[in-house]
């Protein structure tokens, strides 16, 4: 019998059941970072690559879009930092003037690198009930473009919803994160370059072009720099291990800071103010948990949810504030004496909606994927 079909009353007369609650989940995940795929089109190993997850990842999918959650409808919630713009090369260069067309380019060789990743995901969104949300960070800027946003519709096969900055829903904040440090905060009313250049460019973040201009010469020869926690033992090992290097680093971005607070070029000049809250916070991946806290200081919010940081992370400050990180699916080397080596979590934040109609609840969660009994070993 259909749930909401007529039923015999006590009375003898016809009255409608009511219909079965609608069953729902949302899963979320940040800080992939997808590059253009391990594999060189010559066979090299693509040591920019920091993702080699991507089976887990479509099993991730067809986990939550089958099984116990068959009947359920389920929201896939990228929050940020899903594709990896910056550290994917156009045509040889890494560039800091970004175009719309140069952003597609990359997104198109991102796709193909990952294709069972979209395949995956194309599959779980013509699932009906189940949608996908994409929330910008600042590694995936490149997201703002109205063409990679189509493209990227295209390939998936269903409308995906953007959010900017903030997804708001049922009590619950989600946002990247980027937005509460000072290094990487994208301007909100001015996404793009237009004045006086032949086509608009994306108006990039400080931290962008540092990560561009300095980061990335670092990691030509130490690939994992930028994934080492906590960032303080990193620096004070290196000097004592890695001297010569650590000493070129920090001229390195001596010079990118003065240049930045002198030159007039209007796509990379911050007012020396920026320059220096950025050197004052000093941290390459902060803590967001004051931020959190005081997004959690509105009533209307009872849940807050970032990325950004890699580090994945609970506080719970009263019953109904809490506040998650989902951390990072790729690789960190720990200096920490209690994990001291590689970790690699695929941690991610559940939202379950009780049947009883109350507040949706969060729990961060690690996905360890379906059994194999062999798999290739992730080399940078």
């Amino acid at each position: 019998m259909d749930s909401a079909s007529p039923v015999e009353s006590n009375e003898g007369t016809a009255a409608v059941a009511k219909p079965a609650p609608v069953k729902k989940i949302k899963i979320i995940v940040s800080d992939l970072h997808l590059g253009k795929g391990r594999l060189l089109e010559k066979g090299g190993i693509n040591s920019l690559e920091e993702f080699y997850y991507g089976e887990k990842l479509v099993e991730f999918i067809h986990f939550y879009s089958t099984g116990v959650y068959r009947d359920y409808e389920v929201e896939l919630i990228i929050n940020g930092d899903f594709l990896n713009f910056l550290q994917c090369d156009y045509k040889g260069h890494f560039l800091s003037v970004i175009t719309e067309s140069v952003t597609l380019e990359i997104l198109k060789e991102i796709v193909k690198g990952h294709a069972n990743v979209f395949q995956a995901m194309a599959e779980f969104a013509a699932k009906p009930g189940n949608t996908i949300t994409y929330i910008v960070g600042n590694h995936d800027q490149g997201m703002l473009w109205p063409a990679c946003r189509a493209y990227l519709n295209q390939v998936i096969g269903t409308p995906i919803r953007f959010k900017n900055i903030v997804y708001f829903f049922d009590g619950v904040h989600i946002e990247h994160g980027h937005m509460h440090e000072a290094a990487n905060r994208m301007d909100p009313k001015k996404f793009f370059l237009k004045k006086d250049l032949v086509e608009p460019i994306l108006n990039l973040p400080f931290g962008s072009h540092f990560f561009l201009e300095v980061v990335l010469k670092i990691k030509q020869h130490y690939p994992h720099v930028d994934k080492i926690r906590p960032f303080g033992k990193m620096v004070r090992w290196s000097f004592m291990n890695e001297t010569k290097i650590m000493i070129k680093a920090f001229f390195m971005a001596l010079g990118y800071f003065f240049k930045s607070a002198v030159v007039k070029d209007p796509r990379r000049h911050w007012p020396l103010k920026r320059i220096i809250q950025v050197i004052a916070e000093s941290a390459i991946f902060p803590d967001l948990s004051e931020s959190a806290r005081k997004i959690l200081g509105d009533e209307r919010v009872h849940t807050v949810v970032f990325g950004h940081t890699h580090v994945y992370q609970y506080r719970q400050w009263s019953e109904n504030k809490e506040y998650f990180n989902t951390g990072t699916w790729t690789e960190i080397t720990s200096l920490d004496i209690v994990s001291l080596g590689k970790i690699t979590k695929l941690t991610y934040v559940l939202i379950e909606y009780p049947e009883d109609g109350g507040r949706p609840r969060g729990r961060l969660k690690e996905w360890k994927g379906y059994h194999r009994i062999e798999e290739d070993v992730a080399i940078s």
